[in-house]
């Protein structure tokens, strides 16, 4: 697969959504996605609400070089609002979707999107109850299993993880290959 050797980083932060991280991580590193787990340093063991899964952190978001990687995935459940009051997480989604490369987020993920100012004239979706906020920063908000807008990709629940993986592993495996040092 085109899709094998890219490298992601994915945020994490206590209270993520476990599903919703377990499952893209597995099917990530089964297409041969690199997958770098990054925190914002406050924690040594990140939990998830339903308390099934556990995630150390690989490094923290301020240590990240974006040139070094293809995309970033944000997960959902309470963590992306809890990440909005790191200043390198939200600086590190911004760098990511400046550069040209992959912001993926599911369910309340696009909450960092709306911290790092990246949703203005843009189609997303996401979990219904932060539709609201997702139009309020100026975009076009849709209920659909997964939006592709340019380098942006959401989709709204563990129900879509599928088309949402799906989707991802098609974006990346159209990225022309770049020198990872």
């Amino acid at each position: 697969m085109a899709a094998r050797g890219k490298k992601i980083v994915m945020l994490i932060e206590h209270d993520f959504e476990d599903v919703e991280v377990t499952e893209p991580v597995r099917i990530f590193k089964e297409a041969g996605l690199q997958v770098t787990i990054v925190g914002n340093g406050s924690q040594i063991i990140y939990v998830g609400k339903q308390k099934k899964a556990k995630f150390k952190p690989d490094t923290t978001a301020d240590k990240i070089n974006v040139h070094d990687y293809d995309g970033v995935f944000i997960p959902g459940g309470y963590a992306p609002d809890k990440m909005r009051l790191s200043q390198p997480m939200v600086d590190l989604v911004k760098s990511f979707y400046e550069a040209g490369k992959l912001v993926a987020a599911i369910c309340h993920g696009p909450l960092m999107m709306i911290s790092a100012d990246i949703v203005r004239g843009k189609r997303v979706t996401s979990w219904k109850s932060i539709a609201i906020d997702l139009k309020n920063a100026g975009a076009q908000w849709v209920d659909e299993p997964v939006v592709v807008d340019g380098n942006l990709i959401t989709s709204r629940s563990p129900d879509d993880i599928p088309q949402f993986t799906r989707a991802v592993i098609e974006f990346l495996s159209k990225v022309p290959a770049m020198a990872h040092s």
